[in-house]
């Protein structure tokens, strides 16, 4: 049964009511907004039956749960997903309800904002995604996600912010601010250690007390204490042996106490597994899966869910004190006092160009210039005539599948279009397809429109590929993964580092028939490049949304200069990974996390391993000058900062931008310690020639090594250094210093 009208009107009743408590001058403390949130809870909740309380701690449909109508508290509804808003469905399916006024912008992955390593884009992408959310009437946003980039593998990686804490910490506040900005909460997930999917319902994660601190939960903190997020997902996995979303650990002692969380924990969908765990384990809501509600035999399956009928019955007999619901109940109200009753939060907006040339300028900063030997790119236009664009990848649609996150997109400029609208009558575009995958697939009722299908032998298309590039002036490759299962999608990992469907073999063949070759990967994943050194140039392109194509061919032409850079380690095989070379991955029952903190690459730096592409990597059409770094001071005391400075120089022909980036170095530490950590980045525009300095002013917190022992961050006296780098492995300048 499909009821999209619900909410309107619980939100049309909740007016009326406070409309006519109004007119009798008699109005309730919890409608009164002069009140403090705090107070206006209090007064809610004494008004509210046990039925009532425990109705708004579970679903009511697939996205929604119940508000108290006869009080005129509207319902909370929910919307996927971190990169767009989610169709519209029906009230207990996944399938599309069929609306025609849903089709959304569809943004950047969130591996492309974070390799912008720009603040400002993720204010902004937080800003124009909350208005699309508020638009369509959901007050919370499930998303965005922060968990650490531990594997290649990991079908989710391209929606979560890479392998650095400190830089998922730095990008993940403005997502969130920008996002609640519009009355929406951001309900950042996965709460944690959510690093794969193969297993991801079952399998418990065993890891050490530091690395949890130190690598899988500073961007969670960060999005508590700094962005004030108003709402937290629990993950699907264990930890100590509890689910996620019903662990005392992470939840309670965490969470609550430690991090002094007072927004709502909502769970992912059906990861509730136990009544009495989730009553007294942390969770307020919960969602779930795989039930059509209203037809299984009952009169409504929801209440069925273990927060529902069972916590009900509990409370009834005594056995369970109410004082447990009211807790859930007052953080539920909170977040409806923060989104839904807040008279003052903006309408929105939806679907508009402002929206889409926001996340085309996303796009161009994410992406990533990874080698252009000879300067090959940009194609210079004036003696181009013929350009051969190779590759699935030009064509497919990416904005349909992958889970959670898949969209209904208003439009999506493929790559090839992009291409062909950019060069017009300046050159001719031809296409070869070069490579066949597996016939696109709809998900949850929504087709990509296209029929892809191709029976042709792989020997067939590599040669009618070559024979197109060889009598080309210039051939782009556009290859990489895609959103099917097994591949960048949610529910399932990659089975191997490699690239499918003979894409290597194809990318070695077209840079023996021309020089002139550009190889775009659109991937959320590192893949192996056995061809790196036969190729000229190579971009990584990630999935860039509705504005794909558009953004691509700007940087690809010349009329952007790329400025992203990675933020993740591309290894050059699997084995290079911890993960891989010291554990059991994916493990069965047990994922035992034998790596701790060398995650990336602060392991690459600790084996002395050479990564394929090093994080923070990325090239620019211009080139950048650094000065030598110098320090204001040469003893930080325990209480004190120090800053240091250094110059960077545009010596290039052209405006670009540059990320500098910080990194701090232990010389002497009683404990094992990473080589180096990120602990600082600032992005910077320059014209050619122009100059400018950067500071970066750090404390003793950019020191710490979580002890485990002491269950405390510690500093320890003595000798650093401060190395200031274009990547990881490209250290530029660097300078001592000492913590007295």
């Amino acid at each position: 049964m499909f009821k999209p009208i619900k909410p309107f009107l619980i939100l049309l009743l909740s007016y009326s009511i406070s409309a006519k408590v109004t007119a009798q001058s008699s109005l309730p403390l919890y409608l009164d907004e002069t009140k403090s949130i705090e107070q206006r809870i209090e007064d809610a909740l004494s008004h509210m039956t046990l039925e009532e309380k425990v109705a708004m701690c579970h679903a009511q449909s697939k996205f929604s749960s119940a508000g108290v109508p006869r009080l005129g508290i509207p319902e909370n509804w929910m919307t996927d997903g971190p990169h767009g808003i989610r169709a519209e469905v029906f009230w207990d399916k996944w399938d599309q309800a069929g609306w025609t006024n849903d089709s959304c912008i569809a943004f950047p992955a969130l591996t492309c904002l974070a390799a912008s390593w720009n603040t400002d884009m993720s204010a902004l992408y937080g800003k124009v995604i909350g208005e699309e959310a508020r638009y369509r009437n959901k007050n919370v946003l499930l998303g965005p996600g922060v968990n650490i980039y531990r594997t290649p593998l990991n079908g989710r990686n391209f929606e979560y912010m890479g392998e650095d804490p400190y830089l998922a910490s730095k990008m993940v506040v403005p997502y969130i601010q920008g996002v609640q900005s519009n009355g929406v909460a951001a309900c950042v997930k996965h709460f944690a250690l959510n690093n794969q999917e193969i297993n991801r319902h079952t399998v418990n994660v065993n890891v050490d007390d530091r690395a949890l601190y130190e690598i899988y939960l500073p961007a969670f903190k960060a999005a508590v204490q700094e962005g004030k997020a108003w709402a937290i997902m629990g993950a699907y996995n264990k930890y100590k042996g509890q689910w996620a979303c019903q662990n005392q650990y992470l939840l309670n002692d965490i969470l609550r106490k430690e991090w002094s969380f007072d927004g709502v924990v909502v769970s992912d969908w059906g990861g509730v597994n136990d009544t009495k765990q989730a009553i007294y384990h942390g969770v307020d809501m919960e969602f779930g899966s795989w039930t059509d509600g209203l037809t299984m035999g009952t009169s409504n399956a929801y209440d069925n869910y273990f927060l529902a009928k069972p916590f009900l019955r509990l409370l009834q007999s005594g056995e369970v004190k109410e004082e447990e619901v009211d807790r859930k109940v007052r953080n539920i109200l909170r977040l409806v006092f923060r989104t839904t009753m807040n008279t003052k939060r903006s309408w929105g907006s939806f679907g508009t160009e402002e929206h889409a040339l926001a996340g085309r300028k996303i796009a161009q900063e994410g992406i990533v210039l990874l080698k252009n030997k000879n300067n090959t790119l940009p194609i210079d236009l004036s003696k181009t005539k013929k350009i051969a664009v190779i590759g699935e990848n030009a064509m497919k649609v990416m904005t349909v599948g992958g889970g959670s996150s898949s969209l209904k997109a208003r439009y999506e400029i493929s790559p090839l279009d992009g291409l062909r609208k950019r060069t017009g009558a300046q050159a001719e575009i031809v296409y070869a397809r070069g490579y066949a995958g597996e016939v696109s697939k709809g998900q949850d009722g929504l087709g990509t429109g296209q029929n892809i299908s191709d029976n042709r032998s792989p020997e067939e298309l590599v040669k009618e590929a070559c024979e197109v590039a060889k009598d080309a002036d210039f051939v782009v490759f556009i290859g990489g993964l895609n959103k099917n299962d097994g591949q960048d999608s949610e529910g399932n990992d990659r089975a191997s580092l490699d690239l499918p469907y003979g894409q290597d073999l194809l990318i070695s063949e077209l840079a023996k028939v021309n020089r002139n070759l550009a190889v775009v990967m659109i991937s959320g994943n590192a893949v192996a490049m056995p061809w790196v050194n036969e190729v000229p140039s190579i971009v990584q392109g990630w999935y860039l949304g509705t504005e794909a194509g558009n953004a691509l061919a700007s940087v690809l032409t010349g009329d952007v200069n790329p400025s992203g850079k990675l933020p993740f380690t591309f290894p050059v095989k699997l084995q290079d990974n911890g993960a891989h070379k010291l554990g059991v991955y994916p493990g069965n029952s047990e994922e035992t996390y034998n790596e701790s903190i060398f995650v990336g690459y602060r392991r690459a730096d600790k084996e002395k391993i050479s990564p394929l592409f090093s994080f923070g990597h990325g090239l620019s059409y211009t080139t950048f000058q650094y000065g030598k770094v110098t320090a204001d001071k040469r003893e930080m005391t325990a209480d004190g900062k120090i800053t240091f400075t250094i110059s960077v120089k545009n010596t290039g022909k052209r405006e670009g931008q540059e990320i500098v980036q910080l990194y701090i170095s232990d010389l002497k530490s009683s404990l094992p310690r990473p080589v180096k950590e990120l602990k600082g980045f600032d992005k910077i525009s320059l014209k050619a020639g122009e100059e400018k300095t950067v500071t970066f002013t750090v404390d003793k917190t950019a020191l710490s090594f979580f002890n485990a022992d002491k269950h405390e961050w510690v500093a320890e006296p003595g000798d650093f250094e401060a190395l200031i780098g274009a990547s990881s492995t490209d250290i530029r300048s660097k300078t001592a210093f000492r913590l007295k």
